[in-house]
């Protein structure tokens, strides 16, 4: 039951990021708007492992995990994803970002020798495919332009950088460090990453003071990122990275039903469908014991 609630914590926060991503993209540059965010994400969960007296005092080698997990899942990932969005819509980034699920089985095995079986292959196929039937109308739609190709290719990038992310995670918990100052630190880092960047690039560090702005930003950084990421990551070394990397599969499902309930976005029978295999691949990825993943 707690894996659960890890899980069902993690989608449906994430599910909802996607709706507070598109209040982000306006006036203020991405790269200086993930910089806030994970500052603000960063001074939270510091200020929670001091409240609580969890020891922030961690060896360079354990400081090297939290830099590639600033620069994967607190920073390049996430640029990478907004950046997609300038070319192709959310619906395809969405699709494109649920491929991590193939690529966690596959790095599961390439770096930790993690079996691949049956039912992990099928969830990943029967999710993928819900996820493309629930955006057919979009796909339709596509002309292979050079802006589709680069737009698919920052999401799939976006993606990869995540996978590797959560390697690193796994990793750093096989060793012993709790999750929630390998985010605290991992977030420090990506939030000076993206700091850094956006000065290399002589961008504008403005600030939107709107009401729309200012809630999706602390909704990002607290939910998320603090809330969100402590659950997954958590759920990460519980469960391994193929089954939990099924998040990555349920969130696009559970943007769209926020979009349904939010937007007015009509319920058609084609996303339906697509839901239904989406959550027919979530039981046989659960299905699958983490000896087998």
């Amino acid at each position: 039951m707690a894996n659960f609630l890890l899980f069902i914590t993690t989608v449906i926060i994430w599910g909802a990021t996607w709706y507070a991503i598109g209040f982000q993209l306006g006036e203020i540059d991405p790269g200086v708007s993930l910089a806030y965010r994970y500052a603000i994400a960063a001074v939270i969960a510091l200020a929670w492992c001091v409240l609580t007296r969890r020891s922030l005092r961690f060896g360079l080698r354990a400081h090297g995990y939290f830099l590639l997990l600033g620069l994967f899942l607190f920073g390049f990932n996430y640029l990478s994803a907004y950046h997609a969005q300038l070319y192709i819509s959310s619906a395809l980034n969405a699709i494109g970002f649920s491929a991590m699920i193939w690529m966690n089985i596959v790095n599961a095995r390439l770096f930790f020798g993690a079996r691949i079986s049956r039912s992990t292959v099928s969830g990943a196929t029967l999710g993928m495919a819900g996820v493309v039937i629930i955006f057919v109308p979009e796909v339709n739609e596509v002309s292979f332009s050079d802006q589709v190709v680069i737009g698919a290719g920052f999401s799939l990038l976006g993606a990869l950088i995540a996978s590797f992310g959560n390697m690193v995670s796994v990793s750093a918990q096989g060793r012993g460090i709790p999750v929630m100052q390998a985010n605290a630190w991992g977030m420090t880092y990506g939030a000076l990453l993206n700091f850094g960047l956006s000065v290399a690039q002589g961008k504008r560090f403005d600030f939107d003071y709107s009401f729309a702005y200012m809630t999706s930003l602390l909704f990002l950084a607290v939910f998320g990122s603090v809330v969100a990421f402590g659950c997954y990551l958590t759920l990460l070394g519980r469960i391994g990275a193929q089954r939990a990397g099924y998040a990555a599969v349920m969130v696009p499902v559970v943007a769209v039903l926020f979009s349904v309930l939010l937007e007015g976005m009509p319920l058609t029978a084609t996303m339906v469908a697509g839901m239904a295999l989406a959550v027919t691949g979530n039981v046989f990825i659960l299905a699958t014991s983490k000896t087998d993943s």
